[in-house]
């Protein structure tokens, strides 16, 4: 069986992250990819497994030798989708996501053909907050930036394919398993 590439997207603190954990653990089966990041990593975090951390130099390299499918600058920070390895796994026939911030995402609706596109909301932004705030990672300035972005990015809504709300995780992932059209092991 061949699979429609998938592109997840939403505002930062919304869970994709956590959703994409849980659909793993539901469909081992499905290749999830590794973004690049000029940020540091959090704690816990594992280069080549959240994300692979580059410096600005080895970033600029990649997007000269046109090493992205996409990238985009997102607050402080440029985060990336390496193209070899998505463009390898989907000319395989796998289940690909690609967990990709809305600029980004933007960008590969351009380039990948079909492609399946994702946008995944919080109940609402008061919770957003809460959860950015739990995290525990960011300065309230931060967080107030990240909001700020997460109302531009949900004013682009209606571009994508489908809308998952992030309200109860196990509700989500079942619902985030049957979008992607994935067989649950």
């Amino acid at each position: 069986m061949r699979y429609t590439p998938t592109v997840l997207v939403g505002p930062s603190g919304v869970g994709k992250g956590t959703l994409l954990a849980g659909v793993r653990e539901l469909c081992p089966q499905v290749w999830i990819s590794v973004s690049a990041t000029t940020r540091p990593p959090r704690a816990g975090e594992i280069h080549g497994e959240h994300y692979f951390f580059l410096d600005d130099e080895h970033f600029d390299a990649l997007i000269t030798h046109d090493g992205f499918l996409e990238w985009a600058q997102y607050q402080t920070s440029r985060y990336g989708t390496p193209r070899a390895e998505v463009v390898k796994h989907i000319d395989a026939g796998e289940a690909v996501v690609m967990e990709i911030e809305t600029q980004g995402a933007l960008q590969v609706m351009e380039r990948i053909s079909p492609l399946r596109t994702i946008f995944v909301v919080p109940p609402s932004l008061d919770i957003l907050e809460q959860r950015l705030q739990r995290r525990g990672t960011e300065t309230p300035e931060a967080i107030a930036a990240r909001l700020a972005t997460a109302k531009r990015e949900i004013q682009l809504i209606d571009r994508f394919d489908h809308v998952l709300v992030n309200d109860e995780l196990a509700q989500a992932t079942t619902e985030l398993v049957n979008l992607l059209g994935l067989a649950q092991s």
